[in-house]
This record gives structure tokens, C-alpha cells and sequence, in this order.
């Protein structure tokens, strides 16, 4: 379940197809098993000097369903969050040295 700025919550299904450690993540994401508006995501990983440069694509079914995502879900807006919340999580383990 993801939870809404405005406390909406939305259903959330995802397939992993794919875990490549340290390089690839690739899913299958929509709001229940056989959705047929479900979306691939894809994450790569990269070393960047002394950090790690991640790149985010994500394939939509159609063009409707990627305008509505970044329209009205604020998709853009929300993979920044979510790579911002990656990114201060793994430098707080990283000073405490879990």
C-alpha cells in the first residue's frame, strides 16, 4: 500500500523480476496480480567516484498511462522523493556503520 501526501492510499502489486547485485532491479508494477495498466521499472546502478549514480526508467503500456501517472500521480516528483529518502537512508548507515 502506498500512502498518499493527502492520505489516499493506493493498492501496490509488484513482480521483481529481476535483482542483479550490485548493477540491476527490474519489477513489474501495478495495483494487483494481472493488471493489465502495470508498468516495468528498471534501476541501474552505477559507481560515481566515491557514490553511486542510479538511473530510473520506467516503461508505461501506453502514452495515456504515463501522461496520468506524471499528471495526476506527479510520477517525476515522486521517483525524486523516493531516490532523495534512498539516498539520506544509505548515508545515515553509512555514518553509523550499520
Amino acid at each position: 500500500m502506498m500512502h498518499g501526501p493527502d492520505g489516499t492510499h493506493y493498492p501496490e502489486w509488484i513482480l521483481w523480476r529481476e535483482i542483479v547485485p550490485p548493477e540491476r532491479i527490474a519489477m513489474l508494477h501495478g495495483e494487483f496480480r494481472d493488471d493489465p495498466n502495470a508498468f516495468d521499472s528498471f534501476l541501474s546502478f552505477h559507481r560515481l567516484g566515491e557514490g553511486t549514480r542510479i538511473v530510473m526508467r520506467t516503461v508505461f503500456p501506453t502514452k495515456e498511462l504515463r501522461d496520468e501517472a506524471v499528471e495526476r500521480y506527479r510520477a517525476i516528483e515522486g521517483g525524486r522523493q523516493t531516490l532523495s529518502s534512498l539516498a539520506a537512508y544509505v548515508a545515515e548507515i553509512s555514518d553509523t556503520g550499520r
